[in-house]
């Protein structure tokens, strides 16, 4: 495939998501595989912030460098503006994850599908959610949104209409936890969560949303997880896949809707990418 206008020395649009899903592959398990020498296989809370850190600062440039020798495209159509621009949708995102949380909580608690309880004092449970928020963001939210919904999204989109181009990098983000190891459950998951914050990266048009909405869906799961020592749970598994995941990720791409009250976006409308750089 080939998106450039004629005479254009750029990439063909194939080779450009090959060649940037392959170079996050590799930043994934090279990272991984480099902690677990250095820390061992079992959690490590400084291994975390190694692996948080690492991935960010390769991921980062590899974007920056694709989109400028690849693309030949100004960054800006990443939608990723400066954060003094980008709160307000990062807000946006966070909250339609936060609104259906409760719904999700309820569901499963109220059927008594699990439990859940605090056994930690309130400011341990703060300060652990504070620094869990960075390492996500760090770890998760920034550079796996930088590279689907971001740029991988804004590829796609030139090329296919917006509702399947948010379907097409659902299904490379499956692929890819796949290929980090997950079983065929969790990429199920990993489609339909990569669906869901495609579909946010399309209504509000910022990769700040759809990180806002990742950042507090991983916190908030990984914080009653066993690394962390802040709950009891039983049936953990139920509690982790429903509460959290499936019912507010489900409800959440209901709640962005109703968040967000500018006109409806044409989904089967193509994005032209901004003008080559000179």
């Amino acid at each position: 495939m080939h998106a450039g206008g004629v005479g254009e020395r750029r990439v063909g649009l194939g080779w450009r998501v090959l060649i940037v899903f392959t170079a996050g592959l590799l930043i994934w398990r090279s990272v991984y595989g480099v902690a677990e020498w250095i820390f061992g296989s079992g959690y490590d809370r400084a291994g975390h912030v190694f692996r948080a850190v690492a991935i960010t600062a390769l991921v980062v440039p590899v974007v920056v460098l694709a989109r400028r020798f690849l693309d030949r495209r100004p960054w800006a159509g990443l939608g990723l503006a400066p954060p003094s621009q980008g709160w307000r949708p990062l807000l946006v995102g966070a909250a339609a994850y936060l609104v259906a949380l409760p719904i999700g909580l309820a569901v499963v608690l109220g059927l008594d599908w699990a439990a859940l309880s605090v056994h930690a004092p309130a400011g341990r449970v703060i300060g652990s959610a504070a620094g869990l928020l960075l390492l996500v963001f760090l770890y998760e939210a920034l550079p796996e949104e930088l590279i689907f919904r971001g740029y991988l999204y804004r590829n796609l989109v030139t090329v296919l209409p917006a509702w399947l181009a948010v379907c097409a990098q659902a299904v490379l983000f499956s692929l890819f936890g796949l290929a980090l190891g997950a079983d065929v459950g969790r990429a199920v998951i990993f489609l339909g969560f990569g669906f869901v914050l495609g579909m946010i990266r399309m209504v509000i048009g910022s990769l700040w949303a759809p990180i806002g909405f990742h950042l507090v869906f991983q916190t908030c799961a990984q914080l009653v997880g066993p690394d962390w020592d802040l709950v009891t749970v039983t049936n953990r598994d139920t509690l982790e896949i429903a509460a959290f995941g499936a019912i507010p990720i489900g409800l959440g791409a209901v709640a962005i809707r109703l968040l967000h009250r500018h006109p409806a976006v044409d989904q089967t409308a193509r994005e032209p990418d901004p003008a080559p750089l000179g």
